[in-house]
């Protein structure tokens, strides 16, 4: 004779692992591909299972006399259909643990705003960047120009290597 509280121990465990299989039941069929029936629908569910929980899923009796009750029914619409109230705008894959598939859902506040903060960040440095590289350049033109001056003012007569130096300095001057 089994009491009261066995039963709803016994419960307990069976809806658990019975609300787990679910989510692999689900993802198993939305992978689906043409020609496959729905006993490998099942067996690429218990794969899953497996991969996220270490375990054999050893209820399917219990899940199959389960899985067309309201609970279950209504689990697989409202992911089907989705849900209206769901907020529209950034969805990213997120999971928590190895139990979890990876499902579409809007990111939090603190997670917007730190992704906001850091692509202002990273404008504000690239646009740092490029002033800085204008400056280096313009840095570069003005000791160019000042050794050209030196070169040009020069009095006693230049060594071969000045004059390269004074032409090459000279086209650069006038290219840019």
């Amino acid at each position: 004779m089994r009491e009261a509280s066995h039963c709803k121990q016994r419960w307990h465990k069976m809806n658990d692992l019975v609300c787990k299989f679910c989510g692999p039941f689900e993802a198993a069929t939305r992978e689906k591909t043409s020609g496959q029936n729905e006993n490998d629908v099942l067996k690429r569910a218990h794969e899953i299972f497996y991969n996220n929980h270490k375990k054999k899923f050893n209820l399917e009796h219990a899940w199959k006399e389960l899985r067309n009750d309201q609970k279950w029914c209504d689990l697989s619409t409202a992911k089907n259909k989705g849900n209206s109230k769901k907020r529209k705008g950034e969805y990213v894959a997120q999971s928590s643990g190895p139990q979890a598939l990876e499902t579409d859902r809007p990111i939090g506040v603190k997670a917007a705003k730190a992704r906001r903060v850091k692509e202002k960040s990273v404008a504000e440095f690239e646009s740092m960047w490029s002033i800085k590289q204008k400056d280096l350049a313009m840095k570069e033109r003005l000791s160019n120009m000042s050794l050209l001056d030196s070169l040009i003012t020069k009095k006693e007569p230049l060594a071969d290597y000045e004059e390269v130096l004074k032409k090459k300095l000279i086209t650069e001057l006038l290219s840019t």
